[in-house]
C-alpha cells in the first residue's frame, strides 16, 4: 500500500472546515491523506523546500513554487469582502504608511503582496506571526500592521482603527475577488493523483456543509479558545463557492495578482502555468 499524502493546512477555522472529511476518510476514492497543521507561513516555507505532497500557500508564495507545485481548482481561500486589513492605534490616512513600522504575518504571504502592490515605497516592514500582529501595534512594536484570519472580527478589542482595507482597495483597483491562498499539490504526483484531490476536496467541502455538527468539534479542537460566534463567522466569509471551484472569475483574480506582481518585481515573470 502506498504511503498517505503528506497534507499541510493552517488549524484556521476555514480550513479545518475544508478538510475534515477528506483528513478523516469520509470520501470514498479519494487519495489518503496524513495531516500536518501550522500557520500559514510556515506552510509556505515548507513548500519552499518542497516538504509537503499537498499544502496550504499564499497565492503570492505560489508565484514562487510553480516549478514543483501546480494549482488545485479547490480548496482555496478567495471571495470579496474578506482581504487583509492595515490597522494601528490611531486614525490614519493610508498615505501616512509609506514612512512607518508595518508589522506583517510573513514575507511571503498575500497580505505582505498587496501591501507592496498598494505601498510600493513602504521598506520598514516587521515580520511576525499574524497572531502576535495586533497586541504588537497596541504595544507599540509596530506603528501599523496588516492583519488576516479572524483577526478582522477581533481587533477593535484591542482598541485597533481600521487604516485600510486591502481587499477593499483590490475589488475596487481591479473588479476581481481577492485571492488570498489556494492548495498546492507537487506536479510529480501527475494529472491523475492531481485529479483525485480535486474531486476529493470539493466532495470534502460539500460533506461538511451537509454533516456541520460532526465537523464543528474538529474545528473547534484546533481553533481552541476562539469564540464560537468568531469561528462560526470566519467559516462563512472564507468558505464560499469559489472554495468548490475558482471558476473563471476566480481564475482571472489569480492571474491578475500573479500579473501585477511580475510587473512589480516581487514574481518573477514567465513562469510555468497555474494548472497541471
Amino acid at each position: 500500500m502506498s504511503q498517505p499524502l503528506s497534507l499541510g493546512y493552517s488549524p484556521c477555522p476555514n480550513d479545518t472546515f475544508i478538510f475534515y472529511a477528506l483528513v478523516h476518510g469520509r470520501v470514498p476514492g479519494a487519495p489518503a491523506v496524513k495531516e500536518v497543521l501550522l500557520d500559514i507561513e510556515t506552510l509556505n516555507g515548507m513548500a519552499a523546500r518542497s516538504e509537503l505532497d499537498v499544502v496550504k500557500v499564499s497565492f503570492h508564495a505560489l508565484g514562487h513554487l510553480l516549478g514543483d507545485y501546480c494549482l488545485l481548482r479547490s480548496g482555496g481561500a478567495l471571495g470579496r469582502g474578506c482581504g487583509p486589513l492595515v490597522v494601528a492605534c490611531e486614525s490614519l490616512d493610508p498615505g501616512e504608511l509609506a514612512g512607518l513600522r508595518v508589522a506583517i504575518p510573513g514575507r511571503r504571504t498575500t497580505a505582505a503582496l498587496l501591501l507592496r502592490l498598494f505601498a510600493p515605497g513602504l521598506e520598514r516592514t516587521v515580520e511576525m506571526p499574524f497572531h502576535r500582529i495586533m497586541g504588537a501595534v497596541r504595544d507599540g512594536e509596530a506603528d501599523a500592521g496588516v492583519i488576516i484570519h479572524e483577526s478582522r472580527f477581533t481587533f477593535q478589542r484591542y482598541g485597533l482603527y481600521r487604516v485600510l482595507d486591502l481587499g477593499e482597495w483590490w475589488e475596487q483597483t481591479t473588479g476581481h475577488p481577492i485571492p488570498l491562498g489556494g492548495i498546492a499539490a507537487r506536479r510529480r504526483l501527475g494529472a491523475g493523483e492531481v485529479g483525485r484531490l480535486e474531486d476529493g476536496l470539493r466532495r470534502s467541502v460539500e460533506y461538511a456543509h451537509a454533516h456541520p455538527a460532526e465537523v464543528r468539534g474538529y474545528v473547534a479542537g484546533q481553533a481552541q479558545e476562539m469564540d464560537p460566534e468568531v469561528m462560526e463567522a470566519h467559516i462563512e466569509l472564507y468558505v464560499n463557492d469559489y472554495t468548490l471551484d475558482y471558476g473563471g472569475d476566480g481564475r482571472a483574480a489569480i492571474e491578475e495578482l500573479m500579473t501585477r506582481a511580475e510587473r512589480e518585481g516581487v514574481l518573477p515573470a514567465g513562469g510555468p502555468p497555474l494548472f497541471l
